[in-house]
């Protein structure tokens, strides 16, 4: 009588744990259905970057490290934040963002769309940056190699 007993209290405990996977699950689902969604919503393309930038309505923030900028160029109109600097940066006194970027600090409004060279770290920032409260923002997946790519070949054909 005494083993059944046993086997029924751990198996009580054992529901509630269940219960916390389950949760968990439901949290991880959560968690990627976000970034499945930031991913299909908020990706620009060359041309809508290229169009945003001749309106002026957007900070352009190229995510990549300070000497892949100066060794391989930018998208002009580009402000470089690296990674590991957004997240600080976006937090910052608009004083000290001025003085440290040369730029404007945006508001949670502003509209934002990320950079680096190939979409992965703006991606990470974007994510950053929405989780700041930056709703806004965007990224432009394609980055410096499908810019460089394009202009390249759009100079080519002006030739």
């Amino acid at each position: 009588m005494v083993l059944p007993l046993l086997l029924f209290r751990s198996a009580r405990r054992a529901i509630p744990g269940s219960a916390e996977a389950a949760l968990w699950g439901l949290k991880s689902i959560k968690g990627s259905w976000h970034n499945f969604c930031t991913a299909i919503f908020k990706d620009v393309t060359y041309k809508e970057l290229k169009n945003l930038l001749n309106s002026k309505k957007i900070m352009l923030i190229d995510v990549r490290e300070t000497w892949e900028i100066v060794e391989y160029g930018k998208i002009p109109g580009s402000v470089n934040i690296p990674l590991d600097e957004v997240g600080e940066a976006l937090q910052m006194h608009p004083k000290d963002f001025k003085e440290k970027y040369n730029e404007v600090k945006p508001s949670k409004s502003d509209s934002l769309v990320f950079s680096c060279l190939a979409g992965v770290r703006s991606k990470k920032a974007l994510d950053m940056a929405m989780s700041l409260g930056f709703n806004s923002a965007q990224h432009y997946a394609g980055g410096w190699k499908e810019w460089a790519t394009y202009e390249f070949s759009e100079k080519k054909q002006e030739n």
